[in-house]
């Protein structure tokens, strides 16, 4: 860590669970805790986190679990309920027809299936001892708009909302739009346009994470978030209106590459971010080191915290060389 104003910089990576014996567990913890890496944001099942947490304690580091949250890829409970799945503008649900990827399956903030299954699954995590975080991702909707250096991969451009990838049209939430105020959503002419369906649908996700965030604290666990960058951006692009939502940790995702930045962008999204959210949430920037030499690496750290983050994560730790490390031990 290093120290700013009189503040600590906690640095962090994302990673998968890969079986290890306990040995090579300390090891490999132990090398990325030498380069001042303390925060380790890690998708697996309750009980290899567990094992986790148990393995590392008394090593000055934090276990935390990566939970993908509305995006659930071969999620057997999910399949065999598909009218939790979220509906796009053309009447088709994601398990069915998958935007972009084959692993965009995404559930309904609308239904109460879905709403329902994913607060056991958070609840199933935050009973874990020892946890730092349940850390929410793909905690949004589908992206109506990709970022800009994204949309040549799969040969868009997307200039406006297109309906196939404009989702938020479940069933559940076309009756509760129309009981309000008395129109079909998926009848209105222009709904990028329309600011009572654009609030309606942030608001469905931002009660959802809000009552995740209660059921975390109930069990003494803090809730965290990976979403999109600055909050504006991430409200039009993916429904996520994360400065509304009461979690303790924000990780916002400031992969400038995939908007054609440069990175003095970076700080600039620190910037707008702090600013919606005040300096009582923990304000952790994400940068993408697969884009970062590590000498571009060193200057994306200074421009976070320069911003005001409180601490920096590493997606991910597969693409962190020696080099990378020696950078993050010196900033």
């Amino acid at each position: 860590m290093l120290s700013k104003q009189n503040k600590s910089i906690s640095f962090g990576v994302w990673f998968q669970y890969v079986y290890k014996p306990e040995k090579e567990w300390r090891a490999y913890f132990q090398k990325y805790k030498n380069a001042g890496i303390i925060n380790y944001f890690i998708q697996g099942n309750p009980s290899q986190l567990k094992k986790l947490i148990i393995i590392t304690k008394g090593m000055g580091i934090n276990i935390h679990a990566w939970v993908w949250t509305l995006n659930r890829p071969k999620d057997e409970v999910a399949m065999n309920n598909l009218d939790w799945y979220s509906v796009n503008r053309e009447g088709q649900n994601s398990y069915d027809f998958r935007p972009y990827v084959d692993y965009y399956q995404w559930l309904s903030p609308f239904s109460d299936g879905a709403r329902k299954h994913i607060k056991k699954n958070i609840k199933e995590f935050s009973e874990l001892d020892g946890l730092a975080s349940v850390h929410l991702d793909y905690v949004r909707y589908c992206d109506v708009i990709l970022p800009i250096a994204l949309q040549p991969k799969y040969y868009l451009v997307q200039k406006d909302e297109m309906p196939q990838y404009d989702f938020g049209y479940h069933e559940e939430a076309r009756r509760g739009y129309k009981e309000i105020y008395n129109v079909d959503p998926i009848k209105i002419e222009n709904p990028q346009l329309d600011n009572n369906w654009f609030k309606f649908r942030l608001d469905a996700l931002t009660s959802l994470v809000n009552q995740l965030v209660e059921i975390a604290h109930k069990n003494g666990t803090k809730l965290s978030a990976a979403v999109f960058p600055f909050p504006e951006m991430s409200r039009r692009m993916v429904r996520q209106d994360w400065s509304s939502w009461n979690l303790d940790i924000v990780c916002p995702m400031n992969y400038h590459h995939f908007y054609n930045e440069d990175l003095d962008w970076i700080k600039s999204s620190v910037e707008q971010g702090i600013k919606e959210i005040g300096t009582q949430v923990e304000y952790y920037s994400g940068l993408f080191v697969g884009s970062l030499p590590p000498v571009e690496l060193k200057e994306a750290i200074k421009k976070s915290i320069n911003g005001g983050a409180t601490g920096v994560n590493f997606f991910s730790i597969k693409n962190l060389t020696e080099e990378h490390l020696k950078i993050i031990k010196s900033v």
